[in-house]
């Protein structure tokens, strides 16, 4: 059943508004209709299973039917930082993380970042990650559309671990630690109905430098590798949030 998310302002006690591409979408893709069911949510705390009440241009409004628990998150909130890359991967990053579970993107600026980020395109830019976010939570049923920050400063970056229960440093030179060793025995110290937060810091094509491993480890960091095998900054963190939320049990793990 198709999903959609709409602004808890649009959402009422017994019916839902639902407007601009979303209710292009309904109306003109799915050809909608009334009577059809669609699952709609907030994104915050109200999730229900709704019927198709009218069809107006640019707007559809639709009956709440049944009120719906919102149970597709996972306790472990992953945010996935990933130091800006060539192209469309961050789109990768953005939509693929999306459906594993992450509920957060953090962009951020490295040393070996190639690309040369503008300033003056940033809203563009944002809009365009966000709404990539938001279909692809709509397409994996997640109560929730993870949110995507403005890229930040490498300095910003080290200065938000403070805020993470855990943070993971993914360098792919360090021969010692894996993830799953340091991940582990985190996830089975939470109590079954507690929550942990977590960052996954993902380097560039070109990786980080030596001093930026020794900066992040300064700042709270645990430094981690993800195997024997070189993996692309589009990969890595796609691989690292799924080796978290295998070991709290969300994906049929320990």
């Amino acid at each position: 059943m198709q999903r959609y998310f709409v602004s808890p302002e649009q959402f009422g006690a017994e019916q839902v508004s639902i407007g601009g591409e979303d209710a292009r979408h309904i109306a003109k893709v799915m050809r909608g209709k009334a009577g059809d069911k669609l699952i709609v949510s907030d994104g915050v705390s109200r999730e229900a299973l709704t019927e198709i009440a009218s069809i107006e241009i640019g707007e559809i409004v639709v009956n709440i039917v049944e009120a719906l628990e919102m149970t597709h998150e996972p306790r472990i909130q992953i945010t996935v930082a990933q130091s800006l890359p060539k192209g469309d991967k961050l789109e990768t990053v953005i939509q693929k993380c999306t459906e594993i579970g992450a509920v957060a993107f953090a962009p951020f600026h490295s040393e070996r970042t190639i690309v040369q980020y503008d300033e003056r395109k940033e809203g563009k830019r944002l809009e365009r990650w966000r709404k990539i976010c938001k279909e692809a939570a709509e397409q994996a049923h997640r109560n929730i559309v993870p949110d995507v920050l403005s890229p930040l400063s490498w300095k910003q970056l080290l200065q938000s671990f403070s805020g993470y229960d855990a943070v993971y440093f993914c360098y792919e030179k360090e021969e010692g630690l894996q993830l799953r060793s340091a991940a582990a025995p985190w996830v089975a110290g939470l109590s079954p109905d507690s929550q942990g937060k977590v960052m996954v810091v993902v380097g560039p094509e070109g990786g980080f430098s030596p001093e930026e491993c020794q900066a992040a480890e300064a700042a709270g960091a645990v430094s981690v590798g993800l195997g024997r095998r070189i993996l692309r900054c589009e990969t890595a963190g796609m691989v690292a949030a799924a080796c978290i939320l295998y070991e709290s049990g969300e994906m049929g793990g320990a």
